[in-house]
């Protein structure tokens, strides 16, 4: 026989056994359909005879288990990738931020060449108005963004 074929032999009984296990879990703790009168109930000592309450306990020990390392394994991811995102938030603010400073720059130079005409009326001054707005607007979202930055990287 092939590995392939014990495997996939393999991995149908393990499937197989693992349903029945919990088909008997679920049908150990679910409630009696014909419940018994109260007088015979007290002569009897327990009405799950005890390997059946040691199935249930185990059972009832392994759900908790489960659930504590679906929980713990939640934790762990939340706890590993909360640094990676926050580093990656500060990144791309400090990104932006350099990237609206060139744009600033970029109209601070502009204004810088068209500075003589503040002086004139015509495209010269509209040039020097629009490059000092530019300035002026690229500059506040390089610093605000540099800002947040200092501010994520704190908290």
């Amino acid at each position: 026989m092939d590995t392939v074929r014990f495997a996939r032999a393999l991995g149908r009984g393990t499937r197989a056994i693992a349903q029945t296990v919990v088909e008997a879990a679920d049908a150990a703790t679910a409630p009696n359909p014909n419940p018994e009168p109260a007088q015979n109930r007290k002569n009897q000592r327990s009405p799950v005879p005890e390997p059946a309450q040691q199935v249930l306990q185990t059972v009832k020990t392994a759900r908790k288990a489960e659930a504590g390392i679906k929980q713990g394994s939640r934790n762990f991811v939340k706890a590993t990738t909360a640094p990676i995102v926050k580093a990656g938030g500060v990144l791309w603010l400090e990104v932006t931020g350099a990237l609206f400073g060139l744009f600033a720059l970029a109209g601070a130079l502009e204004a810088f060449r068209h500075r003589a005409g503040l002086h004139t009326t015509g495209d010269d001054r509209k040039n020097l108005i629009l490059a000092v707005l530019m300035f002026v607007v690229f500059a506040a979202f390089a610093v605000s963004s540099f800002r947040r930055a200092g501010r994520k990287s704190r908290s």
